[in-house]
């Protein structure tokens, strides 16, 4: 009885301790391959535009990460105060400008989303690319007394609906002085199956800007922002209207038009296909080409009606195929095309379905 009161009273600190806590709080789940909703794209091909010293250590474990803190292998050092940071956006999307180099950035990016509570998956400093594990936000689990009683105590008896990873691409600026920073947000949300709520299955939600922009300000402030200043350089802006519409290209094809300057065209192109899960495997800004790979789930599975469209698993044999998306000055605009890859204009239902995804978050 007195281990049961005793066990009860620690439980109650840790309880109250839990309330001063941020209202994100992530949790890493390391464990959940299942996630992997849908089987996107396959891993970028590295490019060497990044070389980045001790980069092929990934830490698995925070155990792990904070053993190679105390033997040295980990980059602790932080950046002086980094000056004339700038925030660049377009509508809901923004990212950071920072006046130093990629190679000093990556490490502190890194640190940055570990310290945050997520354990990192994809590491490809060649090709600029950072991804977090599948993580839960622990401040979405609801309140009450018994949460925070036994919350500390019984952490794993409490879980949410929803699962997030965060993908960090970082590219050398125009004018290589700088590196430009890219933060983009995936979702997953866990629902029933059918009406007898007997089993449940994984599928994807739409990207959170605002979450994105909370992560962008963190990060600014990681770097030596001040608070104040990094709150109103990620402030959410007004958002223009009809920035994209899909119209017929000059050979009768669908393209996107989008109604910005090619600079920041190929820049919100880039985060767009972060942002629904491409994996770009090379890109060519002088000729305004991304090469990504997509596995369309949806013509796979035409014939196995909706519900299997929805929840299939995605170990189930669809393989990726090589697509090409260009942008190109068109007037006073910029036009998004989804090509074959030969460089063909993509006529198919899939074409389509991949200009569609890319009109929902430039629009």
């Amino acid at each position: 009885m007195r281990l049961r009161f005793l066990a009860a009273g620690l439980a109650l600190l840790a309880g109250c301790a839990s309330l001063t806590e941020s209202k994100i709080d992530y949790k890493s789940q390391g464990t959940l391959p299942p996630l992997e909703i849908p089987p996107d794209l396959t891993a970028p091909t590295r490019d060497g535009r990044f070389a980045v010293p001790e980069a092929g250590r990934s830490t698995a474990t925070l155990s792990g990460y904070q053993q190679e803190r105390r033997e040295g292998r980990v980059n602790t050092g932080v950046l002086p105060q980094v000056e004339q940071m700038r925030v660049e956006r377009a509508g809901s999307e923004r990212w950071l400008v920072v006046p130093e180099s990629a190679e000093k950035v990556w490490p502190l990016v890194k640190d940055f989303w570990q310290e945050s509570g997520f354990l990192i998956k994809v590491e490809l400093p060649e090709a600029g690319v950072m991804e977090t594990d599948w993580a839960e936000d622990r401040a979405k689990i609801p309140g009450g007394f018994v949460r925070d009683l036994f919350g500390r105590v019984f952490d794993s008896l409490h879980s949410t609906a929803e699962r997030d990873k965060f993908r960090t691409r970082l590219e050398r600026s125009a004018d290589g002085k700088g590196t430009e920073v890219y933060i983009s947000h995936r979702r997953m949300v866990e629902v029933y199956k059918d009406s007898t709520q007997s089993s449940t299955a994984w599928q994807p939600a739409q990207p959170d800007p605002g979450l994105e922009a909370e992560f962008l300000r963190r990060l600014m402030v990681r770097l030596g922002e001040r608070e104040e200043r990094a709150k109103q350089l990620a402030a959410q802006p007004a958002q223009p209207e009809n920035r994209a519409q899909i119209v017929k290209s000059s050979d009768g094809s669908d393209a996107l038009q989008v109604n910005e300057p090619f600079d920041r065209t190929w820049r919100r192109v880039g985060l767009a296909l972060d942002r629904v899960g491409f994996t770009v495997e090379d890109r060519d800004r002088q000729k305004g080409l991304y090469f990504v790979r997509y596995a369309d789930a949806d013509a796979e599975r035409e014939k196995k009606g909706i519900l299997s469209r929805i929840f299939s698993n995605d170990k189930d044999g669809i393989k990726p195929e090589q697509y090409r998306v260009q942008v190109r000055t068109e007037k006073e605009a910029s036009q998004v095309s989804v090509l074959n890859k030969d460089g063909g204009a993509e006529r198919s239902a899939t074409g389509q379905r991949i200009l569609t995804l890319l009109h929902e978050q430039l629009k």
